[in-house]
């Protein structure tokens, strides 16, 4: 039985390189491929038997983690390995959240690409070495990379964070006006200016989003 391959790329290079490498067995036929996500979905709604994606990550329109995760909710039966460049941490985490069955990298050899994709196909997962050791990190960890990627860019000024702080303890405007030798109207523009900055409409979400993006 042929197993039918897409590949997402958008270097034309790679992808003739990847065809290159697929070309030394005959049970692999390459169906089709894409420059960009949105490529490749369009080519997808017209004929969709195909059995496994060769996906790039970095790609202008659609990128290929959006584009798997795309995939995966209209051809659930169409499995992914991501082929990538890097094995840089946010990218594997998100890859898999987005439900890619495998990771190889783009330097993989003709021999490894061939037995990744035959045990993504009977249920295992391609991995590269260097990335299941990433994953495991990652399976370790899910909280700290969880948080980095979480972690939004917010910069409260001192005086906000010191605010904040008081805010957390349960303590009044006035008694926050007292500890930081302010006017309670200051204190209620500076806590204005918190919420604004951390798009929250109470203390109670503030003080949540504050401690999640460990300003406090």
């Amino acid at each position: 039985m042929n197993i039918k391959i897409a590949i997402a790329d958008d270097n034309s290079f790679l992808i003739r390189a990847v065809e290159e490498k697929l070309s030394f067995f005959e049970d692999l036929k390459v169906k089709f491929s894409g420059m960009n996500g949105s490529d490749l979905l369009e080519k997808l709604q017209e004929d969709h038997n195909v059995n496994i994606i060769l996906m790039d990550i970095e790609m202008p329109v659609l990128n290929g983690i959006e584009t798997t995760e795309i995939i995966k909710q209209k051809y659930p039966h169409i499995k992914i390995i991501m082929l990538t460049v890097f094995d840089n941490d946010e990218n594997i985490f998100n890859a898999i959240k987005a439900g890619a069955d495998g990771y190889l990298l783009k330097e993989v050899n003709a021999k490894d690409l061939y037995h990744g994709i035959k045990d993504t196909l009977n249920g295992g997962a391609a991995m590269n070495p260097s990335i299941a050791l990433k994953t495991l990190k990652l399976l370790r960890n899910p909280l700290e990379i969880e948080n980095e990627y979480e972690k939004e860019d917010i910069k409260l000024t001192e005086r906000e964070v010191e605010v904040l702080e008081q805010l957390s303890k349960g303590l009044s405007y006035n008694a926050i006006a007292d500890n930081l030798i302010l006017s309670v109207g200051t204190v209620r523009k500076h806590i204005e200016n918190i919420y604004k900055k951390l798009q929250v409409h109470n203390k109670l979400e503030a003080v949540q989003k504050a401690k999640k993006n460990k300003l406090i």
